[in-house]
C-alpha cells in the first residue's frame, strides 16, 4: 500500500491511524483540506474486510466532506474517521471514548460527528474526552432529518430541471436504503404525493415504510432495474458501476448516498446516457449544515432552511454544466475548487490575539 501516494493523489494533509488495545478500538482519521477551516466529518463505523478499504472509505470520504462544505458556502473543511468493528456490537463506550482520545489529539484541526454505523448516544462517550464533537445529545443531534429534507429538496430541484415542473406528486420514486435518511426522505415524498417503491438489505427497515407510506419493496438487486423516472440511492456508495449502468430506466438520480460514482467516468456515461445527476456531495449537504449550524449556535429552523438552499444550489449547479457542456459531477467540483482558491488566494494579516501589558 503506498501510503503517500494515495494522500498526494487525493491531495490530503494528514492521515492519522489510530489503536488502543485494551479496547480493541483499530480507526483511522483523514484530513484532507483545512483551508476554509476546521475539517469535519462524521465517524463511520463499519466491518471492513481489509485496512486498504478502510483507508480509501476515509480518504474518498474525507475528499467529499472537503467539496461538500465548499459548495454548500461553510467555512468548514473535509475529514472523515472510520473505526473498525462490527456496527452492531454493544460495547461501545470504552470504543467511543478511545476514539474520542485520539479526536482530541488533533485539538480542533478535525471535528466528529456521527455517520453510518454511530449515533447520538455514541458521540456523548466521544465527548467524554473531546471537546471536538458535534451531534451529541443536546445538541443539533440526529441530522439524518435534516440531510432528508435537503435530499427531497434536491429531488425536487432535479424534477424542475428535467421535467419543468418541481411537483413530484404521481411520480414514481425508486430509493434504495430505508435507514435513517432514507426513513425521512421517504417520508418527505409520501407527503407530497409521490408513489415509492424501496429496498434495503434490512427487512425491518424496508417494512416500517411499506407499512408507514405504502410503498412497494423489492429486493435489493432489483431496484436497478425499476422502470421509475427517479432513483434515490439513499445507502452506501459506488452503486453507479459497470454492472448497474446497463439497467438504469431512471431519468434523474439524485440520492442521499456518499461517492455514488463507482469511478468518475461514470459521470461521464450518466451524461451520454441523458441521464441527470445530482451531484453526491451536493444533495446531501444537509448532514454537515446541521452539525454546522450546531457549531456556530443556530437553531434547528435555520439548519432547515440552509438545507432548503440545496435547491438553488442544483439549479445553479444544472445551469453551469449546460453552459460549459460539462457533466453535472465536474460542474460541482468546479464550483467547490473555485471557492477554495478564492478563499486561499486572500491575502493574509497579522492577528494579535495576545493581550499587551
Amino acid at each position: 500500500m503506498e501510503i503517500f501516494k494515495r494522500l498526494a493523489d487525493l491531495d490530503h494533509e494528514q492521515v492519522l491511524f489510530c489503536y488502543e488495545p485494551s479496547s480493541g478500538y483499530k480507526g483511522i482519521i483523514a484530513i484532507h483540506n483545512t483551508t476554509l477551516g476546521p475539517a469535519l466529518g462524521g465517524t463511520r463505523f463499519w466491518n471492513y474486510r481489509t485496512d486498504d478499504e478502510a483507508l480509501t472509505d476515509a480518504l474518498r470520504l474525507s475528499r467529499g466532506m472537503t467539496y461538500k462544505a465548499a459548495v454548500a458556502g461553510l467555512n468548514l473543511g473535509g475529514g472523515k474517521a472510520v473505526i473498525f468493528g462490527v456496527p452492531r456490537t454493544t460495547r461501545r463506550d470504552m470504543l467511543c471514548r478511545a476514539h474520542g482520545r485520539f479526536v482530541e489529539t488533533l485539538k480542533g484541526r478535525y471535528i466528529t460527528a456521527e455517520d453510518v454505523g454511530t449515533s447520538v448516544e455514541d458521540m456523548d462517550f466521544v465527548q467524554m474526552e473531546t471537546a471536538h464533537v458535534a451531534g451529541v445529545a443536546g445538541g443539533s443531534g440526529d441530522p439524518s432529518p435534516v440531510t432528508a429534507y435537503g435530499t427531497y429538496r434536491g429531488i425536487k430541484a432535479s424534477a424542475r430541471e428535467r421535467f419543468g415542473s418541481d411537483s413530484l406528486t404521481g411520480l414514481t420514486i425508486a430509493v434504495q436504503g430505508c435507514g435513517h435518511v432514507g426513513y425521512y426522505l421517504c417520508r418527505y415524498l409520501a407527503e407530497e404525493g409521490a408513489r415509492l417503491v424501496v429496498t434495503d438489505i434490512d427487512e425491518g427497515r424496508v417494512g416500517r415504510v411499506v407499512g408507514e407510506f405504502g410503498a412497494r419493496a423489492v429486493a435489493p438487486d432489483e431496484i436497478y432495474g425499476i422502470d421509475a423516472p427517479v432513483f434515490a440511492p439513499c445507502a452506501l456508495g459506488a452503486i453507479i458501476n459497470d454492472d448497474t449502468l446497463p439497467r438504469f430506466k431512471f431519468e434523474i438520480i439524485a440520492g442521499a448516498a456518499n461517492n455514488q460514482l463507482a469511478e468518475v467516468r461514470h459521470g461521464d456515461e450518466l451524461t451520454e446516457r441523458n441521464i441527470l445527476y445530482a451531484p453526491d456531495y451536493v444533495i446531501n449537504a444537509g448532514g454537515v449544515i446541521n452539525v454546522y449550524g450546531e457549531v456556530k449556535g443556530w437553531t434547528s429552523d435555520r439548519a432547515m432552511r440552509k438545507a432548503g438552499e440545496i435547491y438553488e444550489t442544483l439549479l445553479q449547479l444544472f445551469e453551469l454544466a449546460k453552459e460549459q457542456g460539462i457533466p453535472t459531477y465536474l460542474a460541482a467540483d468546479r464550483l467547490a475548487e473555485r471557492r477554495i482558491e478564492q478563499v486561499a488566494a486572500q491575502k493574509r494579516t497579522w492577528l494579535y490575539s495576545r493581550r499587551v501589558k
